[in-house]
Protein backbone atom coordinates (compact mmCIF):
# COMPACT_ATOMS: atom_id res chain seq x y z
CA UNK A 1 0.00 0.00 0.00
CA UNK A 2 1.31 3.45 -0.92
CA UNK A 3 1.26 6.02 1.85
CA UNK A 4 0.06 9.57 1.21
CA UNK A 5 3.40 10.94 2.43
CA UNK A 6 5.05 9.14 -0.48
CA UNK A 7 2.77 10.44 -3.23
CA UNK A 8 1.57 13.84 -2.00
CA UNK A 9 4.83 15.64 -2.85
CA UNK A 10 4.71 14.15 -6.35
CA UNK A 11 1.11 15.23 -6.83
CA UNK A 12 1.76 18.76 -5.60
CA UNK A 13 4.85 18.98 -7.80
CA UNK A 14 2.77 17.90 -10.78
CA UNK A 15 0.11 20.53 -10.10
CA UNK A 16 2.72 23.27 -9.67
CA UNK A 17 4.53 22.15 -12.82
CA UNK A 18 1.30 22.41 -14.82
CA UNK A 19 0.63 25.87 -13.41
CA UNK A 20 4.16 27.02 -14.29
CA UNK A 21 3.83 25.63 -17.80
CA UNK A 22 0.54 27.48 -18.23
CA UNK A 23 2.05 30.73 -17.06
CA UNK A 24 5.10 30.24 -19.25
CA UNK A 25 3.00 29.78 -22.36
CA UNK A 26 0.15 32.15 -21.59
CA UNK A 27 1.38 34.98 -19.44
CA UNK A 28 4.95 35.08 -18.26
CA UNK A 29 6.82 36.34 -21.31
CA UNK A 30 10.16 35.49 -19.73
CA UNK A 31 9.26 36.18 -16.09
CA UNK A 32 9.49 33.51 -13.42
CA UNK A 33 6.45 32.68 -11.29
CA UNK A 34 8.26 34.13 -8.27
CA UNK A 35 8.73 37.40 -10.16
CA UNK A 36 5.06 37.49 -11.14
CA UNK A 37 4.16 36.86 -7.50
CA UNK A 38 6.31 39.85 -6.51
CA UNK A 39 4.66 42.08 -9.11
CA UNK A 40 1.20 40.97 -7.97
CA UNK A 41 2.02 41.86 -4.35
CA UNK A 42 2.66 45.54 -5.09
CA UNK A 43 -0.30 47.66 -3.97
CA UNK A 44 -1.67 50.43 -6.23
CA UNK A 45 0.17 53.20 -4.37
CA UNK A 46 3.44 51.28 -4.25
CA UNK A 47 5.35 49.90 -1.28
CA UNK A 48 8.77 50.22 0.27
CA UNK A 49 11.13 47.29 -0.23
CA UNK A 50 10.77 46.53 3.49
CA UNK A 51 6.96 46.41 3.28
CA UNK A 52 7.05 44.45 0.05
CA UNK A 53 9.45 41.90 1.55
CA UNK A 54 7.05 41.38 4.45
CA UNK A 55 4.09 40.99 2.07
CA UNK A 56 5.78 38.22 0.09
CA UNK A 57 7.64 36.58 2.99
CA UNK A 58 11.18 37.36 1.85
CA UNK A 59 14.18 39.00 3.39
CA UNK A 60 14.66 42.67 2.60
CA UNK A 61 17.88 41.80 0.76
CA UNK A 62 16.23 39.12 -1.37
CA UNK A 63 13.34 41.42 -2.15
CA UNK A 64 15.77 44.17 -3.09
CA UNK A 65 17.42 41.83 -5.60
CA UNK A 66 14.03 41.04 -7.16
CA UNK A 67 13.25 44.74 -7.37
CA UNK A 68 16.60 45.47 -9.02
CA UNK A 69 16.01 42.75 -11.61
CA UNK A 70 12.42 43.80 -12.31
CA UNK A 71 13.50 47.44 -12.63
CA UNK A 72 16.05 46.39 -15.25
CA UNK A 73 13.34 44.55 -17.23
CA UNK A 74 11.05 47.59 -17.11
CA UNK A 75 8.36 46.01 -14.92
CA UNK A 76 9.03 48.19 -11.86
CA UNK A 77 10.26 51.65 -11.03
CA UNK A 78 11.01 53.40 -7.77
CA UNK A 79 9.79 56.83 -6.73
CA UNK A 80 10.18 59.01 -3.67
CA UNK A 81 7.53 58.45 -1.01
CA UNK A 82 5.50 61.68 -0.82
CA UNK A 83 5.10 61.14 2.93
CA UNK A 84 8.82 60.57 3.60
CA UNK A 85 11.44 61.60 1.03
CA UNK A 86 13.98 59.23 2.63
CA UNK A 87 11.88 56.24 1.52
CA UNK A 88 11.68 54.92 -2.04
CA UNK A 89 8.44 53.27 -3.12
CA UNK A 90 8.37 50.38 -5.57
CA UNK A 91 5.60 50.83 -8.15
CA UNK A 92 4.49 48.89 -11.21
CA UNK A 93 5.15 50.26 -14.66
CA UNK A 94 2.54 49.80 -17.38
CA UNK A 95 4.49 46.73 -18.53
CA UNK A 96 4.48 45.34 -14.97
CA UNK A 97 0.73 45.89 -14.61
CA UNK A 98 0.18 44.17 -17.97
CA UNK A 99 2.27 41.18 -16.82
CA UNK A 100 0.15 40.90 -13.66
CA UNK A 101 -3.06 41.07 -15.69
CA UNK A 102 -1.85 38.36 -18.09
CA UNK A 103 -0.84 36.11 -15.19
CA UNK A 104 -4.15 36.58 -13.37
CA UNK A 105 -6.10 35.80 -16.54
CA UNK A 106 -3.96 32.72 -17.25
CA UNK A 107 -4.46 31.40 -13.72
CA UNK A 108 -8.20 32.09 -13.88
CA UNK A 109 -8.42 30.19 -17.18
CA UNK A 110 -6.42 27.29 -15.74
CA UNK A 111 -8.64 27.14 -12.67
CA UNK A 112 -11.75 27.15 -14.84
CA UNK A 113 -10.37 24.25 -16.89
CA UNK A 114 -9.50 22.32 -13.76
CA UNK A 115 -12.92 23.01 -12.25
CA UNK A 116 -14.38 21.62 -15.47
CA UNK A 117 -12.31 18.46 -15.04
CA UNK A 118 -13.20 17.74 -11.41
CA UNK A 119 -16.47 19.64 -11.00
CA UNK A 120 -17.10 23.08 -9.55
CA UNK A 121 -18.01 21.84 -6.08
CA UNK A 122 -14.90 19.65 -5.74
CA UNK A 123 -12.69 22.45 -7.08
CA UNK A 124 -14.16 24.90 -4.58
CA UNK A 125 -13.51 22.45 -1.75
CA UNK A 126 -9.94 21.90 -2.95
CA UNK A 127 -9.30 25.67 -3.04
CA UNK A 128 -10.79 26.07 0.44
CA UNK A 129 -8.57 23.33 1.85
CA UNK A 130 -5.47 24.84 0.21
CA UNK A 131 -6.34 28.22 1.70
CA UNK A 132 -6.86 26.67 5.12
CA UNK A 133 -3.51 24.88 4.97
CA UNK A 134 -1.72 28.02 3.79
CA UNK A 135 -3.20 30.07 6.63
CA UNK A 136 -2.65 27.48 9.39
CA UNK A 137 0.17 28.09 11.83
CA UNK A 138 3.11 25.73 12.19
CA UNK A 139 1.61 24.24 15.35
CA UNK A 140 -1.56 23.22 13.48
CA UNK A 141 -3.74 26.04 14.77
CA UNK A 142 -6.34 26.84 12.13
CA UNK A 143 -5.84 29.94 10.05
CA UNK A 144 -7.82 33.13 10.30
CA UNK A 145 -10.87 31.63 8.61
CA UNK A 146 -10.62 28.19 10.24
Amino acid sequence: MTHVKEILPQQLTGVLRRMREELDTEAAYGLRVSQLRMLHAIPPGGASVTDLAERVGMTKQGCGQFVTTLRSTGHLRTVADPADARVRLVVLTAEGAEAVDRAVHAIDALEQRWAGLVGTRRWSTFRSVLHELAEASDDGTPGRDG
